[in-house]
């Protein structure tokens, strides 16, 4: 009985082998929208599929994502193609996408709008990036097809333009997936040879899959890192292309690129004649205008007569010396007296004259201080005399010379009250001129009788 009972992994093979031989699920064209979209560290792509009512997990390995256009994103619309399969270790089905792309707008134009914004926000097209293209370069590199159309329009264009000017083609591959590389290897060769002061980079006209390979982010990479000036020539004016964003000047056609690169030797020779009949114009004015002041000089009094000018002159230069003279004397005598005020200043200010005068305050101040130093003894010793008088007069001393005593009882204090003794008791009475031992005979009170 129990040979009839299966595991779940027997279960989970079973259905694995019957989904994976069924014709109608080995080719699956889906389309949905995409959520929990999760772009795994090794390159595998996990994703839901979803649409109104239901939704199915999917995976897309790095061997088939590698050869995307465009990022996937949650809630974009995609067409898949893939098949769907069992992932044994959960016991789900879930659909394995071999080829996917955008529902509603193609892939191509996709990547070309991610890429474009992309590289925005890092600043490939800034303005400031940009630089100057030489005025009159010298030698210029072609990044193009050697065989295309677009390569003989540039040399036909520059050599009727500007004929003085190297021109080196560097050939690379226009068209396909190894375009990209080969542009990006040659902008990165161009940059490194050190000979170029200008490159063309472009092709002709084409579809949007013919020009890919200037809409790749390596190929803006190179452009934008490149320390020579770019110009983009990609397809016709309609075009546009992410080379021509970040280059430092986008031609609308490979023509005219090369009118934009080079100067006209036609316009360059009209200028010529332009500036030589100025130039000439200007000596000629030049020269009238020196012959004038020659002639001018040559009837001036001063090449007439140069005798008496010099006479002049030579009063001039009297007169100059006697004004300097007597300058010179008067600056001495301002210099004289200014040194006599300064000496009577210093005179005064002398340090022995303000030691004297210093020592004159000091003995007056010394004199002052005596002064009222004896003035305050006198004070002093008065209010001492004055006070001396008032404890003489409460003096005890001087009372008892007056016939006043002080009687003691046998412990040494005063008797103040007839209470403090009683009869037969012995007591101390202090004159003023010694001291009486006694006892007391009787105690009374005191009557105003």
């Amino acid at each position: 009985m129990k040979d009839t009972y299966l595991t779940v992994t027997a279960l989970t093979k079973y259905i694995k082998r019957k989904i994976d031989t069924d014709p109608h699920l080995n080719e699956i064209w889906l389309k949905g929208e995409i959520s929990n979209f999760n772009h795994h560290s090794r390159g595998h792509m996990y994703l839901t599929i979803k649409d109104n009512q239901s939704r199915v997990q999917a995976v897309m390995f790095a061997g088939n994502n590698r050869k995307l256009k465009f990022v996937p994103e949650d809630g974009m619309n995609v067409l898949i193609r893939g098949e769907i399969s069992v992932f044994e270790p959960y016991g789900q089905y879930q659909l394995y996408i071999r080829h996917m792309e955008p529902d509603g707008i193609g892939a191509l134009y996709l990547a070309y709008e991610q890429l474009k914004e992309k590289l925005e926000k890092k600043g490939y097209f800034e303005l400031d990036h940009k630089k100057e293209l030489p005025l009159y370069p010298k030698h210029i590199g072609i990044i193009t097809s050697p065989t295309g159309a677009a390569i003989r329009d540039i040399l036909t264009t520059i050599k009727r333009r500007y004929p003085i000017v190297q021109t080196t083609v560097i050939p690379v591959i226009v068209q396909g997936q190894l375009a990209a590389e080969s542009i990006h290897d040659a902008i990165q060769y161009a940059n490194q040879t050190d000979d170029f002061d200008l490159l063309i980079v472009g092709r002709g006209g084409g579809s949007i899959e013919d020009l890919w390979g200037f809409n790749e982010e390596i190929v803006a990479k190179a452009i934008y890192q490149s320390d020579i000036p770019i110009i983009s020539a990609v397809g016709h004016e309609t075009d546009h292309t992410i080379s021509d964003f970040v280059a430092d000047l986008r031609a609308p056609t490979p023509t005219g690129a090369a009118e934009l690169a080079v100067p006209s030797q036609f316009e360059l020779l009209e200028k010529i004649g332009t500036m030589s009949r100025t130039l000439m114009r200007l000596i000629n004015e030049k020269i009238e205008n020196n012959q004038q002041h020659l002639e001018y000089i040559k009837n001036s009094y001063a090449f007439k007569y140069p005798g008496n000018l010099i006479q002049q002159h030579e009063q001039e230069i009297d007169r100059y010396a006697e004004r300097l003279e007597k300058g010179l004397i008067h600056l001495s005598k301002g210099k004289q007296d200014k040194l006599k005020n300064m000496q009577i200043r210093l005179q005064n200010q002398h340090p022995i004259k303000q030691i004297d005068q210093s020592n004159i305050q000091l003995e007056q101040l010394k004199n002052r201080k005596n002064s009222l130093f004896r003035q305050l003894m006198e004070q002093k010793t008065i209010k001492l005399s004055t006070t001396i008088d008032k404890l003489s007069l409460l003096n005890p001393l001087e009372i008892m010379k007056r016939g006043f005593a002080i009687p003691y009882t046998k412990a040494g204090q005063i008797i103040k009250s007839s209470e403090q003794v009683k009869k037969d008791d012995t007591m101390t009475v202090k004159l003023s001129d010694g001291i009486v031992d006694c006892q007391v005979i009787n105690v009374r009170e005191h009557t105003n009788d």
